[in-house]
C-alpha cells in the first residue's frame, strides 16, 4: 500500500468532518460513535478489523493515477487505512479497489481476507461497482447480495446533516404541529425531532409514531431508516437542481477545439443527445418516486390516514435502488462536469477529450438505465 501524501489524505481530519455522504464511507467514525454497540461486533461491515475501521471514498482519478488500471475510468474506489486510528493527523496508507497490483499490495496487510474468494474482497468489489456511497442504496445493494452489516454503518455524514437540517425541519413540521396540537413551540420541537430522525442511533426517531402506525419495534426501526432515506434523497435533489440546470445547458452547447477524428465527429453529437435525455429522464424518475413519499406523508398529516404512510415506510427500501442509482448518475455527471469546468473559467476541451468525457457519462447513464425504474414507478403509483 502507498503512504499517500496527496491533499485529501494529509487532511484526513477535514475529510472526516466535511465530506459528503455519497462520497465517503467513514467506518472509523461509526466505531467512535458507538464503541460498545454489540451489533458492530456481531455484524461488522468487514471481517478484517483494519478494513472495518477504514475510510472509503469515491475518488476522481488524477492524470498520474490513470495508469493504475487496465481500463480507462474517471473515478475509483479508494480505501484509506489510518496509520493511527486515534489521531488522523498521522495520515493513512491507501490503495484502489481493482488496481493492477491489487493482490500484491494487499496480501501482506490483509492476508486471506482480501483473496478473491473472501467476503471482504467481494464486499469491496460490490462497493466499487456502485456509482456512489449513498448509504441507503449501499445497504440495499449489499442486502440483495446477502451481506447485511449493522444498520449503524449506514448513516448520513455530519456535514450533510448540518446542511439538510433546516430543509428536513420544514418537511416534518406538519407532523410535529399535528402531534403538538399547534403548539407555539412547534419549530423547537421539530428541531429536536430532526436531530433524532437524522441520527444513526438505532432508537432515533419519533416514538409516538410507532404507536400511531402500529409498528413493531423491528418495523419501527426499519421505517425510521426508510424515512430518513427519502428525506435525504429529497434534500439531495433539491440541492442539486440548480447544478442540473447549469450542467445540461453547458453540455448542450460545448464544442471541442482543434483537430477532430472521424470517430469523434460521428460520436459526440449523438452521445450529447443521449446524455441530455438520460439526465432529464433520471431527474424526472427521482421526482416521481419522491412524489410517492409526498403522497404517503400527506395521508398521515393531511388526510388522517396513517395506514398509507405505514405501508409506504415498510415498502420504501424496494425503491432505494432506483432512487440511489439514478440520483447517483446525475450527481456524478454534474459534479464531474463542474470539477472539469469550474464556474467563471473558459470551457476549453479538445474533441478527443470531449469524446472521452461523454463516453464516461454514457457509461454512468447506462448503469442507471432509466428503463429499470419503470417497474418501481408503476408499483409505487
Amino acid at each position: 500500500m502507498s503512504n499517500d501524501q496527496d491533499r485529501t489524505v494529509r487532511r484526513l481530519t477535514a475529510l472526516e468532518h466535511s465530506a459528503s455522504t455519497s462520497r465517503v464511507l467513514n467506518l472509523l467514525s461509526i466505531h467512535r460513535k458507538f464503541p460498545d454497540d454489540p451489533s458492530l461486533v456481531s455484524s461488522p461491515f468487514f471481517n478484517n478489523r483494519l478494513l472495518d475501521r477504514a475510510l472509503i471514498l469515491k475518488h476522481r482519478l488524477r492524470p498520474h493515477e490513470m495508469g493504475y488500471f487496465r481500463t480507462a475510468r474517471s473515478t475509483a474506489t479508494k480505501v484509506l487505512i489510518p496509520i493511527d486510528a486515534t489521531d488522523l493527523k498521522f495520515g493513512a496508507q491507501s490503495f484502489f479497489v481493482g488496481q493492477i497490483d491489487f493482490d500484491r499490495i494487499t496480501e501482506p496487510v490483509f492476508g486471506e481476507d482480501l483473496k478473491v474468494t473472501g467476503q471482504d474482497r467481494r464486499t469491496l468489489e460490490l462497493i466499487d461497482a456502485m456509482p456512489s456511497l449513498d448509504p441507503f442504496l449501499l445497504r440495499e445493494h449489499l442486502r440483495t447480495n446477502h451481506i447485511e452489516p449493522s444498520k449503524l454503518y449506514f448513516g448520513i455524514s455530519e456535514s450533510d446533516i448540518q446542511r439538510m437540517f433546516a430543509f428536513v425541519r420544514e418537511e416534518i413540521l406538519a407532523l410535529v404541529v399535528l402531534s403538538a396540537g399547534g403548539s407555539s413551540t412547534a419549530h423547537f420541537e421539530a428541531g429536536r425531532f430532526v436531530e433524532k430522525l437524522l441520527s444513526s442511533a438505532p432508537d432515533g426517531g419519533f416514538l409516538p409514531l410507532k404507536d400511531t402506525l402500529k409498528l413493531s419495534q423491528a418495523e419501527y426501526s426499519e421505517g425510521v431508516f426508510s424515512w430518513r432515506g427519502f428525506l435525504y434523497y429529497k434534500w439531495c435533489l433539491s440541492d442539486l437542481r440548480p447544478l442540473i440546470t447549469e450542467t445540461l445547458s453547458e453540455i448542450a452547447i460545448l464544442q471541442g477545439r482543434g483537430p477532430r477524428s472521424p470517430e469523434a465527429a460521428a460520436y459526440v453529437p449523438e452521445a450529447r443527445t443521449r446524455i441530455l435525455n438520460g439526465i432529464v429522464g433520471f431527474a424526472g424518475n427521482v421526482d416521481r418516486l419522491l412524489g410517492v413519499y409526498d403522497h404517503a406523508y400527506a395521508g398521515l398529516t393531511r388526510d388522517g390516514d396513517p395506514a398509507r404512510f405505514r405501508e409506504f415506510l415498510l415498502g420504501a427500501p424496494a425503491m432505494f435502488a432506483a432512487l440511489g442509482e439514478q440520483l447517483g448518475a446525475v450527481q456524478h455527471v454534474t459534479s464531474f462536469w463542474r470539477y472539469r469546468f469550474p464556474r467563471g473559467r473558459p470551457r476549453v476541451i479538445s474533441h478527443e477529450e470531449l469524446m472521452d468525457l461523454f463516453l464516461d457519462f454514457e457509461d454512468c447513464v447506462n448503469a442507471g438505465d432509466a428503463e429499470s425504474a419503470a417497474p418501481q414507478l408503476q408499483a409505487a403509483s
